[in-house]
């Protein structure tokens, strides 16, 4: 039965039906085309950090050809790095396979055209980080703008900061107990990461044997 043999309230309930039915559908693509629009950005990562924040220079960018933040090769981007120590270089080595022992954050840090890339470097036996980079896009490269080195040091992005972490050993601290951290925010100001805020944070190990961290001035 067409919809020109219903009754008038019936027509109306079936036209009501393809009306709702539209509407969604043109919702769904709207959603779509957000999903698909947006670049983003993923952090990723706990923290770690005393640090050499790099000024831009008018240096050659690193050859790349990558496309989109996914294709970006971070272990081949710091191993030829002429800047990072050849110490991080040589503790970036596969742990498993062809798994290498990096964290890789994407996001907005220094205003560029592109996703800037945060790569930490760890031991692959306990996950002390062992260096802390970040690059930033340009030309058909990218350039170091940041290097921390100073194990165990661990970086992340933070509502477009760069937030690094120190963690802070006192004798006969095992590695997986420091007894606090060194919390360092740098913002991308004039060309290069300045100092915004440093943060101390003392453990405590009273709490069931869990570190509870306490904040102290700094």
């Amino acid at each position: 039965m067409g919809p020109s043999a219903l009754s008038a309230p019936a027509r109306r309930a079936f036209q009501a039906v393809i009306t709702a039915t539209a509407v969604l559908a043109a919702l769904g693509l709207f959603v779509s085309a957000c999903a698909t629009g947006g670049t983003g950005a993923r952090d990723e990562g706990p923290a770690g950090a005393d640090a050499v924040a790099g000024k831009l220079k008018p240096t050659t960018p690193m050859a790349s050809a990558y496309a989109t933040p996914d294709d970006v090769d971070a272990v081949r981007l710091v191993l030829d790095d002429p800047g990072v120590a050849p110490s991080v270089k040589r503790a970036l080595q596969p742990c498993v396979g062809d798994e290498y022992p990096v964290d890789v954050s994407y996001g907005d840090l220094t205003g560029g055209s592109g996703d800037d890339v945060v790569v930490n470097v760890m031991t692959c036996s306990d996950a002390v980080g062992v260096g802390s980079f970040v690059y930033r896009e340009a030309g058909d490269g990218y350039r170091n703008v940041f290097r921390a080195e100073e194990s165990p040091v661990y970086a992340e992005i933070d509502r477009g900061d760069l937030v690094v972490t120190k963690q802070v050993y006192k004798k006969d601290d095992p590695v997986t107990s420091p007894s606090g951290e060194n919390v360092i925010t740098y913002r991308w100001t004039a060309g290069r990461f300045t100092l915004e805020y440093r943060t101390h944070n003392e453990y405590s190990s009273a709490v069931d044997g869990a570190d509870a961290p306490t904040t102290a001035p700094n």
